[in-house]
């Protein structure tokens, strides 16, 4: 459990700001010891700092920097997070963490780990954004701010100094496995065993002090056999919590006479626990590597193992009390990093590649019904369309309401997000990958809204393109390319977007697909447009518009003649524009869309305004405010009604443009400014 925050304390959930967890050496309650180096870190704290490199003072105002350093399974981030908790108090604006490294080894990008902290921060992170852009909109959120950064297994110097906020009222709390030479103003604080008589304590927290005062020097062979390490000292206090009657000695003993292998005292610690599980534990325990970022819950373990729900919830209860999982918020459980090479090995020793794979496709298919079951609550409208969509589905893959589906997705995203990335990256579960990419776009979708997603959404999408090309699927090729160039363009990057909807095109040619052809064209002009090239936006305009008359697409000829008036009237053609939008007015006009036919003869008559035709452009306007009144539109007539005014100041009548304008006013109130057509700033 984490200690209540502070006033003005960011709030962070543990997993969402932290999407592979964070690694514990026990809970809050079970830290003990290291009294001496938590001294020395907090001296350091207001100690000038010095460039460790070079011998010189820091020149950059950049935050404190503690790095703890230490092998997996020494305490390290036990050690980090007493720490915070101890200083806190002196940074009242909260505490962010990210780790920098998944159990299973791999490192997360440097693109993640800022999205991750500025998230935390509550602040937007652009689709597709660089990692300079974060790196800057972080620091410029940092600024003024007194935070603790808590960046977990950092293994790449280049990669912190990308998180590194450029303001000393701040401390960044770093833990790595050695020195990181190359960060400037850091001092490690090398851990190795806890001292005895704090083994010792850890021992008797685990076991209770019966066993520890009947036969205290056993207490301390044991201790030092473990190396006086947390987490070998946390799987064999939990191996003897669950045997009351084994002695300490004779653990201690077997421990001792154990061939020391190239793990150590880890090693032996993971083979006693290890080869006293039944075989179904076993293989259960051996598959776990396989969970996405070390993120495991009851379904995952059910899916792998090929058990029930419940029993896999069991287990893992089982393992957390003999330390070879944590438990974490939401009902998840973390694979401990100093397990997992130990994990993998037997998983690669003892499962065959078929069986692996299989497992693999029974978690990815158990998390693609559960993203089906999640979309299906927050999309329907009622309870009938509920239980039609979630027909067949089993009950425990069912949620209870649309708020319980909303906290599974956000609590296991960074899990679903690893999934998909692993899926696509196996390459030969292509079509299971394919699902899960589009029931995590969906429910995102569904739950966040698209622009409140878009993040997430960019990098599926990319998964999504990356399946295709590999299979020469073009449609989807498309589509993916189509979707990531909206994003694009969206945050302002044109020409990115210009380029991938140029590849969009391409790609629906060769998939044969006028949809996605003509919508690749529509978005190359629109791109055009966005650039104020507005010869070319007209030219791709035309040539989207001529497929859509050859498809007979009534719809889309109405949009697309207004889209290519518009280039016109911008690019001075207004020959060209009037022509564009009357057959845009008349098109909307045979679909029965009022509002639309009312919209495009306003357009029209502000370019008779432009051409010099003021009388033209009055009937036209006036036959606009008919339509738009019909509609119902209050503010398109507000706005005709200020252009007619325009227009009749313009012909000698300030009477009738009054009258006009006093219309308008009504409609909208006293904001003349809502309205939203203005001739002479058009």
């Amino acid at each position: 459990m984490r200690p209540p925050c502070p006033p003005r304390v960011v709030a962070l959930r543990e997993l969402r700001s932290h999407p592979e967890g964070r690694e514990r050496s026990g809970s809050v309650a079970d830290f003990v010891g290291r009294r001496r180096e938590l001294k020395e870190l907090r001296e350091d704290i207001a100690r000038t700092g010095l460039d460790t490199l070079s011998g010189r003072k820091a020149k950059s105002p950049r935050a404190r920097l503690l790095l703890i350093a230490g092998r997996p399974g020494s305490g390290r981030t036990a050690l980090a997070e007493a720490l915070v908790r101890q200083v806190a108090a002196d940074y009242p604006d909260g505490v962010l963490r990210v780790r920098l490294t998944a159990p299973g080894g791999e490192g997360i990008s440097t693109e993640r780990a800022l999205r991750i902290l500025l998230e935390g921060l509550g602040e937007p992170t652009p689709p597709g954004a660089s990692e300079d852009e974060l790196s800057s909109v972080l620091r410029a959120a940092l600024a003024g701010k007194r935070v603790i950064l808590l960046v977990d297994d950092a293994a790449d110097p280049y990669q912190v100094d990308a998180l590194l906020p450029d303001t000393p009222e701040c401390l960044v709390v770093l833990t790595a496995e050695g020195p990181l030479t190359g960060i400037p103003d850091v001092r490690p604080c090398t851990l190795g065993g806890l001292e005895p008589p704090a083994a010792v304590e850890m021992l008797a927290r685990l076991i209770g002090t019966t066993r520890i005062a009947a036969d205290p020097r056993a207490a301390e062979d044991l201790a030092e056999v473990c190396g006086g390490l947390p987490a070998v000292l946390t799987m064999v206090g939990g191996w003897l919590a669950a045997r009351p009657k084994a002695a300490v000695s004779d653990t201690a003993k077997q421990l001792h006479d154990m061939p020391a292998g190239s793990s150590g005292p880890l090693g032996k610690a993971f083979r006693l626990v290890y080869e006293s599980l039944p075989q179904p534990a076993q293989r259960t325990l051996r598959l776990l590597p396989l969970a996405p970022a070390g993120i495991v819950d009851s379904h995952t373990a059910s899916a792998l193992a090929g058990c029930s729900v419940a029993a896999a919830q069991a287990l893992l209860e089982d393992f957390a009390g003999l330390g070879l999982v944590r438990h974490a918020p939401d009902g998840l459980f973390l694979l401990p990093g100093c397990l997992a090479p130990l994990l993998r090995g037997l998983l690669e020793a003892k499962e065959r590649p078929a069986e692996v794979q299989l497992a693999r496709a029974r978690m990815l298919e158990r998390t693609v019904r559960l993203l089906h079951s999640c979309s299906a609550m927050a999309g329907a409208e009622d309870a009938e369309d509920v239980r039609e969509q979630l027909d067949g589905l089993p009950r425990a893959l069912r949620f209870a309401d649309r708020r319980a589906a909303a906290t599974w997705l956000d609590s296991r995203l960074p899990a679903l997000s690893a999934s998909a990335v692993l899926a696509v990256a196996d390459g030969g579960l292509d079509t299971l990958a394919r699902r899960l990419v589009a029931g995590l776009v969906r429910a995102l979708a569904e739950h966040r809204g698209t622009a409140a997603a878009a993040p997430e959404l960019y990098g599926l999408h990319r998964l999504v393109l990356d399946v295709a090309e590999r299979r020469s699927l073009y449609r989807e090729q498309a589509a993916a390319l189509l979707n990531i160039a909206d994003l694009d363009a969206e945050t302002g990057r044109t020409r990115e977007a210009l380029e991938r909807y140029r590849a969009a095109l391409d790609a629906g040619r060769a998939a044969n697909d006028p949809y996605a052809t003509g919508r690749a064209m529509e978005s190359v002009g629109g791109a055009y447009q966005e650039l104020s090239d507005w010869h070319r936006a007209a030219d791709w305009f035309g040539r989207a518009l001529a497929q859509a008359l050859a498809r007979g697409e009534r719809a889309d000829e109405a949009r697309l003649y207004g889209r290519l008036g518009n280039a016109h009237t911008h690019a001075g053609r207004y020959g060209d524009a009037l022509r564009a939008w009357r057959a845009a007015a008349a098109g909307y006009r045979k679909l029965g869309d009022v509002p639309g036919q009312a919209k495009a003869l306003s357009e029209m008559a502000r370019i008779q305004e432009y051409a010099g035709r003021p009388e033209e452009s009055l009937h036209t306007c006036r036959e606009a405010v008919d339509l738009a009144r019909r509609a119902g539109d209050l503010r398109l007539q507000a706005a005709l009604q200020v252009r007619l005014a325009d227009t009749l100041d313009r012909l000698g009548d300030p009477a009738a443009a009054r009258l006009h304008r006093s219309a308008a006013d009504k409609l909208l109130g006293d904001d003349p400014a809502a309205c939203e057509i203005r001739s002479g700033n058009d």
